[in-house]
């Protein structure tokens, strides 16, 4: 073979190999806490863990179908909600409900070639104590000897909550290291109804949005367009306007009676407007996904103390 053409066609599959992303499964680890902005208390959404699976779909079709990419996924979480702080002497000082929610979910992500997604959820989770919150946060604090859980009396009593969600993304504009898409959610059930809209900007080396972080979609079946980036390393920013029709970490059991005279459970009334910022940054490698989010959230019912915020690390593990 001729040396020249030999080593033009080792230079395309070496590029080909180096920008093709073709890992089809992923397994991940979310944790959320507020600790993670150096802030104490354990205050309102102090606490959440979150495991993942994805597996790409093969998208059917030829080159010319409008679906770039399809993504199932399985997840499993829980979250942790206090009061103003984890140690509460009286039902006063309850300015949002302690509450747990464990759930079990899947998702199916819809990833298309104008970058634009459509992710469909559903959850099938449970509030109250038999979300283990209070054993979990109760085992935290006693095994690394901080200070002594009280109040969990006044919690969110049990109730099984099915949820379902939709989130949107669109890319609006791109340049070279900025680009801005908007991003909406909605969410309807027994547990959790409402929805929420935004832009998104991201800085840096980003790829497109069928096969990116920011959209869960860096696993996919075949790489049929060459990533922008070998590598997603950016920062974002996304402020989102929320409005809240239902919360039962707040409200309890959308169809059950509170207040009774024989139940210390404490519920609130929830804004049904509220404002979020979140700023993360993102880096990708070859086999890892790996980010941290700060978001500062408004108010969650009309007699809180503050507001809050809370830290989020991610790390995802790409298989072929």
């Amino acid at each position: 073979m001729n040396r020249k053409l030999f080593l033009v066609l080792l230079f395309v599959i070496t590029t080909i190999c180096a920008f093709a992303q073709t890992h089809r499964n992923e397994f991940g680890l979310q944790t959320d806490n507020d600790s993670y902005l150096l802030r104490g208390g354990d205050n309102y959404y102090t606490d959440g863990v979150f495991l993942y699976y994805r597996h790409a779909l093969k998208v059917k079709g030829d080159y010319n179908t409008h679906l770039q990419n399809k993504i199932f996924g399985l997840e499993l979480g829980q979250k942790i909600f206090n009061p103003q702080t984890g140690m509460i002497p009286a039902a006063k000082y309850v300015d949002r409900p302690f509450a747990g929610y464990l759930y079990v979910g899947s998702t199916l992500n819809l990833l298309y070639k104008n970058e634009s997604n459509l992710k469909l959820g559903a959850q099938l989770g449970v509030v109250g104590p038999a979300s283990g919150a209070q054993t979990a946060q109760e085992f935290v604090h006693n095994t690394f000897g901080f200070y002594h859980i009280t109040g969990w009396q006044y919690q969110i009593k049990n109730d099984l909550e099915l949820n379902l969600s939709a989130e949107y993304n669109k890319l609006l504009a791109r340049g070279a290291l900025l680009d801005m898409s908007v991003s909406a959610y909605g969410n309807l059930g027994t547990g959790f109804t409402g929805a929420g809209v935004g832009p998104l900007f991201r800085f840096g080396n980003f790829n497109q949005l069928f096969n990116s972080a920011s959209t869960q979609s860096t696993v996919i079946a075949a790489a049929r367009v060459t990533p922008l980036h070998q590598h997603e390393f950016f920062f974002y920013y996304k402020p989102q306007l929320n409005y809240v029709g239902y919360d039962a970490t707040v409200q309890g059991g959308l169809f059950e009676k509170h207040n009774q005279p024989d139940s210390e459970e404490i519920v609130r009334v929830p804004e049904p407007l509220m404002f979020s910022n979140e700023l993360g940054l993102t880096y990708t490698t070859n086999r890892w996904v790996l980010g941290f989010t700060a978001i500062f959230h408004s108010r969650d019912t009309k007699v809180m103390i503050y507001t809050h915020q809370w830290g989020s690390i991610t790390a995802i593990y790409r298989l072929n």
